[in-house]
């Protein structure tokens, strides 16, 4: 049985891997921490979890990590990862950190957007967790980025295309709609229910940190620099991610080929679903999964390629993804705790 502790349990992302990791056959929660609730039982945070979650949120001792757990999920705000993972991999434990303290590889890159980092040597070994692609490197790591939701959409349907030069490079243009809990937990104005209920709106528009994580791994795929333009939007939804991604496709290259590309592609892989010709993802049929839906259209006018992913923001954008790392790491069948059935309505 794995030993699993989860740091900011009490946030949307460490609330989710609480959810999933309880029905996990070969995970056990020993530890949650928060500094907020520290001493306050996790069913009284989410009453939800009456008779299921009751044991009490503490704050972080290295000590009782070291002596109760084997994996150990950073589900806290940039910054502070770094602040203790090191420590942690010191103690050999594993690490699935879902800040992006640990995403980049160019240290430089990550201190430009979000700010100085104290362990940037750890990047070096770090292993970025966008589990299809990265899984053979991802089994032998000590230390996951887990991918922000945003770049978990976006990255799943361009990456095989990219890596099979399908695609110019230098026209991708993305807009993804997230629902509300991307912005997580913390009280904000502009996700009070009064400033998003009928509203939808972008935000953050050709400035949003998750960019520079986008362009170094679709870099990274196609061997040369990448940039794209990428325009987020907030829709007044609680959960669910739909992006969809527009790019000049090579001569020659028909729908038929990129359609064989990703189903080819993605063939093992259980939690990427390709929609058949002419259906489209909705997030709706995603909710509450570690599925990635990806539909597909070619505008022959435009002789372009219009490419549509619908995830669960909290579940493959996050939480989802992170335990289907941790499973990959320990040797377990991916799928392990994350074959929820998709709710039908």
């Amino acid at each position: 049985m794995i030993r699993v502790g989860i740091l900011g349990s009490t946030g949307y992302a460490g609330a989710e891997l609480v959810r999933i990791l309880l029905g996990h056959p070969d995970a056990k929660i020993t530890i949650v921490t928060s500094r907020q609730y520290a001493g306050v039982s996790f069913s009284e945070v989410y009453p939800s979890m009456r008779g299921i979650m009751d044991i009490p949120c503490e704050e972080y001792h290295i000590d009782r990590i070291i002596k109760n757990t084997d994996v150990v999920f950073t589900a806290l705000p940039h910054k502070l990862p770094m602040a203790f993972v090191p420590e942690l991999i010191e103690n050999n434990i594993k690490v699935i950190d879902l800040s992006a303290d640990f995403r980049f590889r160019n240290v430089a890159v990550y201190e430009k957007h979000y700010q100085q980092h104290i362990a940037g040597r750890l990047s070096e070994s770090a292993v970025y967790g966008l589990s299809e692609i990265n899984s053979e490197m991802i089994q032998k790591a000590s230390l996951i980025g887990n991918p922000g939701c945003y770049p978990t959409s976006l990255l799943l349907p361009l990456i095989p295309l990219v890596e099979n030069k399908m695609v110019m490079t230098d026209s991708i243009i993305a807009d993804a709609k997230s629902g509300v809990s991307g912005a997580g937990r913390s009280i904000s104005l502009d996700t009070h229910f009064c400033e998003v209920n009928e509203s939808f709106k972008a935000y953050k528009v050709s400035n949003h940190r998750h960019t520079p994580e986008m362009e170094e791994n679709l870099s990274i795929a196609a061997k040369e620099p990448v940039q794209i333009t990428f325009v987020p939007h907030l829709v007044p939804i609680t959960r669910g991610m739909l992006t969809t991604i527009y790019a000049n496709i090579v001569r020659n290259v028909s729908e038929a080929d990129i359609r064989d590309c990703l189903e080819s592609y993605y063939q093992n892989r259980y939690f990427v679903r390709i929609c058949k010709e002419g259906a489209f993802p909705n997030v709706s049929n995603v909710r509450t999964t570690n599925f990635c839906d990806i539909g597909l259209k070619v505008d022959s006018r435009n002789n372009r390629i219009i490419l549509v992913s619908a995830i669960d923001n909290l579940m493959k954008g996050a939480a989802g993804q992170a335990v289907q790392n941790m499973n990959l790491m320990m040797g377990l069948d991916e799928r392990k705790g994350l074959e929820s059935v998709p709710l039908p309505v």
